[in-house]
C-alpha cells in the first residue's frame, strides 16, 4: 500500500558541489570581458563626461552667437543635469553600502 522510503529518496538528487566564492579576486571571464562593477562605473562616468562635454560645447556655441537650435541646447543642458544628479545620487548610495557594511563589521 505505501512505497518504503529507500524508493523515495533514491529519486532525490544528491546535492552538488558549491565552488566557494573568492571576494578578492575577478574571474578570468570578467577580466576579459570588463564586465566587473568598476568597468560598469567607468563606462558610466564616461558617458557622463561625454554629455557634459556635449552640454559645454552647445553652451559655448550659444554664448559665441552661433547658429544654433536653442532646442538642442536646451535639452542637452537638461540631459547633463540630470546626468550630474543621477551620477550624485549612485555615490551617495554606494557611500551608504560601504559605511553600512563597516558597520555590520564592527
Amino acid at each position: 500500500m505505501s512505497s518504503p522510503i529507500s524508493a523515495v529518496t533514491s529519486a532525490i538528487a544528491p546535492p552538488a558541489v558549491v565552488a566557494p566564492i573568492s571576494l578578492g579576486e575577478t574571474s578570468a571571464a570578467e577580466s576579459a570581458s570588463g564586465s566587473g562593477f568598476g568597468a560598469i562605473i567607468g563606462k558610466a562616468l564616461e558617458s557622463s563626461q561625454q554629455v557634459q562635454d556635449r552640454a559645454s560645447a552647445l553652451a559655448v556655441k550659444a554664448a559665441t552667437g552661433s547658429d544654433i537650435d536653442v532646442h538642442n541646447y536646451l535639452a542637452a543642458a537638461t540631459e547633463a543635469n540630470l546626468t550630474t544628479q543621477l551620477t550624485v545620487q549612485v555615490r551617495n548610495k554606494a557611500i551608504e553600502a560601504f559605511q553600512e557594511i563597516m558597520r555590520l563589521q564592527a
